[in-house]
């Protein structure tokens, strides 16, 4: 089942433009008499405009505090609680289920209190990395267990489906509606298991990019369907590095990925299929911006994702809070690098730096009309995703 996603529609940042008859329609060439107009004359053609979404309802009254919060996601760890302040101030745009947790009810419990503490027309995007194997932030009773996607790899598109209708089944379940899944890296055969982020840790679905593509599709597809919405990462892809850039910012550059690479195309696949979120690497692409992070790159954002790939949903950081990877980069620079790159929300695992993300997006707003433009058009992509994984009342 393939889904057309509301953000593939126009910018929900602008209310919808208006729409003229077309001047070939029997309405306007005098073809059809049924308005009682004489044969032969032109009526007026009147312009048509379509009610504002509830996405766009809402962006136009939120402050510029609660426009900045949507651009943030937190990571609350396992056995924790959300700082109060996270939701109730800096009205972050949601959370992510950080380490594992084994209980159903510690979920659902920790996301009546998300659901709580935010804004009632607001609510908050709920998700977690569910992508079997190793990586299973849900497990106990709190989820099945599912294979990795290298195992699924192997058995083919068909166990693809089936594994990630079970996990769709399980966070939709829980009231999760966001899987930070599926791994749309293509493992460089060269490296294999020395491919730290991923084929160590049997996270990639394979080696070969369309048989990778296959996959990812019926991941995000077979989430869809369980009304999840799926996350390709992490672009424009960690397969040929060899250090994981969690818990490394050396050995984390990969000097082959171009604009034409083969191994973009299971991204490409991903997109097609409808997926909702593309994670953004926080390795380095010299042949795309040398020295730069994937994430806080034009050239990967803008001019690839966006433009080569025409993906036009929500971008997301990888971890900008722990990850030692952006350690040295200011934490207020985190979030504005992402947005001025053409990204919308930053993910942080520390959930104690929410407050200064949030306040250097909103400072980086009021800097200028560009600025205060992005801010508006990411908060906008949130938004519209909200509304379509049906948080938004109609």
């Amino acid at each position: 089942m393939r889904r057309r996603h509301l953000l593939a529609l126009a910018p929900v940042a602008a209310l919808a433009a208006c729409t003229p008859e077309d001047p070939r329609s029997p309405a306007s060439t005098g073809a059809s008499n049924a308005g009682g107009e004489e044969p032969g004359t032109d009526p007026t053609t009147e312009a048509t405009t379509a009610p504002p979404s509830p996405a766009e309802l809402l962006l136009a009254e939120l402050s510029p505090r609660e426009l900045a919060g949507q651009l943030v996601l937190v990571g609350i760890p396992a056995g924790s609680e959300i700082p109060s302040e996270v939701l109730s101030e800096h009205h972050a745009g949601g959370i992510f289920l950080l380490q594992v947790w084994e209980s159903a009810d510690a979920v659902d419990s920790m996301i009546a209190t998300a659901h709580e503490g935010s804004r009632p027309d607001l609510p908050p995007l709920i998700a977690v990395d569910q992508e079997g194997g190793q990586v299973r932030m849900l497990r106990g009773d709190a989820a099945r267990r599912t294979p990795s996607a290298e195992e699924l790899g192997a058995q083919g598109p068909r166990a693809v489906t089936e594994a990630y209708t079970s996990i769709g089944e399980d966070l939709s379940a829980r009231g999760i509606q966001v899987a930070l899944a599926p791994v749309a890296d293509v493992v460089d055969p060269d490296l294999g298991r020395a491919n730290g982020p991923v084929g160590a840790l049997g996270r990639g679905f394979g080696t070969d990019p369309e048989a990778v593509g296959d996959c990812v599709v019926a991941a995000t597809e077979a989430l869809a369907a369980q009304g999840v919405a799926a996350t390709l990462k992490h672009f424009p892809g960690l397969g040929r590095v060899e250090e994981n850039t969690d818990f490394s910012a050396a050995g984390i550059e990969d000097p082959v990925t171009d604009a034409g690479d083969p191994f973009l195309e299971s991204f490409r696949a991903g997109i097609g299929a409808g997926a909702g979120l593309v994670m953004m690497s926080s390795a380095i692409y010299p042949r795309l911006e040398p020295d730069v992070p994937a994430m806080f790159s034009a050239a990967a954002v803008e001019d690839l994702l966006r433009g080569e790939l025409g993906f036009s949903g929500l971008v997301v950081s990888d971890d900008v809070g722990a990850a030692e990877a952006v350690a040295s980069v200011p934490v207020p620079e985190r979030a504005t690098r992402l947005l001025a790159a053409g990204g919308d929300v930053v993910l942080t695992a520390d959930a104690s730096l929410t407050g200064e993300l949030v306040d250097a997006i909103q400072d980086w707003a009021d800097q200028g009309e560009e600025q205060a433009r992005r801010v508006r058009e990411s908060a906008g992509r949130m938004l519209a995703l909200k509304e379509e994984l049906g948080l938004l009342e109609q």
